[in-house]
């Protein structure tokens, strides 16, 4: 379970800072998000609580990836995964978008999908290949890392 425990691993990380990073380090993202002076009050608070609920089910996950057995790897799988489907799952409200008009010219599409939608269905495929290995696996004292 190496490799399943590995990308789960990867995905943990990546979801324990990514929002951080994107929404209140790097200059050009955080003026979008924490620093977008066109933000309420409200809207920057969703924006913080978005950032600690990532990091915390990051942490979770990655916790749960470091622990022996194929269920604790299932189960960080299914913990990381909430996030990511959270920001598709937003897209389907009405009156939502990936990325504020006034910042069309900054955002980075790739495939014709917005940056973060992208990143989330990647990290999504990871974590469901990662869990379908884990799947495979035998369980058992053999299968642990």
């Amino acid at each position: 379970m190496r490799l399943p425990r590995l990308l789960i691993t990867f995905v943990a990380a990546t979801t324990t800072v990514s929002a951080v990073l994107a929404d209140l380090v790097i200059p050009d993202l955080a003026a979008q998000h924490a620093f977008n002076p066109g933000w309420p009050p409200h809207a920057k608070f969703h924006d913080a609580q978005y950032m600690v609920m990532t990091v915390l089910l990051g942490l979770i996950g990655l916790t749960l990836a470091l622990r022996r057995g194929r269920d604790a790897l299932l189960h960080a799988a299914a913990v990381l995964s909430v996030p990511w489907v959270g920001m598709i799952g937003a897209l389907l409200f009405p009156g939502t978008a990936a990325y504020d008009p006034e910042f069309a010219d900054r955002t980075v599409f790739v495939l014709g999908l917005h940056g973060q939608v992208f990143m989330a269905v990647v990290l999504l495929l990871v974590l469901l290949g990662a869990a379908a290995a884990a799947r495979r696996t035998p369980a058992g004292p053999a299968a642990s890392p």
